[in-house]
Protein backbone atom coordinates (compact mmCIF):
# COMPACT_ATOMS: atom_id res chain seq x y z
CA UNK A 1 0.00 0.00 0.00
CA UNK A 2 0.91 3.53 -0.56
CA UNK A 3 1.04 6.34 1.22
CA UNK A 4 1.24 10.27 -0.03
CA UNK A 5 4.53 11.70 1.37
CA UNK A 6 5.52 15.68 0.72
CA UNK A 7 8.47 16.00 -1.45
CA UNK A 8 8.93 12.10 -2.52
CA UNK A 9 8.75 11.24 -6.26
CA UNK A 10 4.85 12.02 -7.25
CA UNK A 11 3.81 12.23 -3.93
CA UNK A 12 3.90 8.43 -3.70
CA UNK A 13 6.70 6.72 -1.61
CA UNK A 14 6.85 2.73 -1.22
CA UNK A 15 6.13 1.19 2.45
CA UNK A 16 9.06 -1.14 2.63
CA UNK A 17 10.95 2.10 1.51
CA UNK A 18 9.20 4.52 4.55
CA UNK A 19 9.89 1.29 7.09
CA UNK A 20 13.72 1.80 5.48
CA UNK A 21 13.67 5.08 6.65
CA UNK A 22 12.45 4.65 9.60
CA UNK A 23 14.99 1.46 10.97
CA UNK A 24 17.67 3.83 9.89
CA UNK A 25 16.33 6.99 11.94
CA UNK A 26 16.00 4.30 14.77
CA UNK A 27 19.86 3.00 14.73
CA UNK A 28 20.93 7.03 14.35
CA UNK A 29 18.90 7.80 17.60
CA UNK A 30 20.31 4.74 19.01
CA UNK A 31 23.90 5.75 18.16
CA UNK A 32 22.87 9.32 19.57
CA UNK A 33 22.19 8.01 22.86
CA UNK A 34 25.11 5.44 23.20
CA UNK A 35 27.78 8.80 22.31
CA UNK A 36 25.45 10.99 24.53
CA UNK A 37 26.02 8.40 27.59
CA UNK A 38 29.81 8.21 26.27
CA UNK A 39 30.42 11.86 26.46
CA UNK A 40 29.21 11.53 30.10
CA UNK A 41 31.14 8.99 31.62
CA UNK A 42 34.00 10.44 33.67
CA UNK A 43 37.70 10.37 32.07
CA UNK A 44 41.32 10.68 33.64
CA UNK A 45 44.25 11.74 31.75
CA UNK A 46 46.30 8.61 30.55
CA UNK A 47 49.31 9.99 32.74
CA UNK A 48 47.71 9.68 35.95
CA UNK A 49 45.83 6.67 35.03
CA UNK A 50 49.60 5.49 34.11
CA UNK A 51 50.72 6.08 38.05
CA UNK A 52 47.55 4.78 39.71
CA UNK A 53 48.67 1.55 38.11
CA UNK A 54 52.18 1.80 39.28
CA UNK A 55 51.04 2.96 42.51
CA UNK A 56 48.89 -0.21 42.57
CA UNK A 57 51.59 -2.60 41.62
CA UNK A 58 54.05 -0.97 44.20
CA UNK A 59 51.51 -1.42 46.47
CA UNK A 60 49.63 -4.51 46.51
CA UNK A 61 51.95 -7.37 46.65
CA UNK A 62 51.30 -10.07 44.23
CA UNK A 63 51.91 -13.77 45.30
CA UNK A 64 52.08 -15.12 41.74
CA UNK A 65 55.17 -13.22 41.00
CA UNK A 66 58.06 -14.19 43.52
CA UNK A 67 60.86 -13.04 41.91
CA UNK A 68 59.84 -9.81 42.47
CA UNK A 69 58.18 -10.24 46.30
CA UNK A 70 60.46 -13.14 47.60
CA UNK A 71 59.08 -16.25 48.91
CA UNK A 72 56.39 -16.06 51.33
CA UNK A 73 54.96 -18.48 53.82
CA UNK A 74 52.14 -20.95 52.60
CA UNK A 75 49.63 -19.98 55.41
CA UNK A 76 49.79 -16.58 53.70
CA UNK A 77 49.35 -18.07 50.18
CA UNK A 78 45.69 -17.44 48.97
CA UNK A 79 46.57 -19.79 46.22
CA UNK A 80 48.55 -22.54 48.27
CA UNK A 81 45.62 -25.18 49.02
CA UNK A 82 44.81 -26.01 52.24
CA UNK A 83 46.58 -29.11 53.97
CA UNK A 84 43.51 -30.81 55.98
CA UNK A 85 44.41 -34.32 56.61
CA UNK A 86 45.76 -36.72 53.78
CA UNK A 87 44.31 -37.10 50.07
CA UNK A 88 41.21 -39.14 51.20
CA UNK A 89 38.43 -39.16 53.33
CA UNK A 90 36.64 -42.04 54.54
CA UNK A 91 32.98 -42.46 55.31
Amino acid sequence: MASIVPGSVGGVRDKTKGSSLELRLKRVKDLCSRLEADLVRPRIRTSEACQSIIQYTKNTKDFMVPSVWGSIDKLEDPYNPPSEGGCCSVM
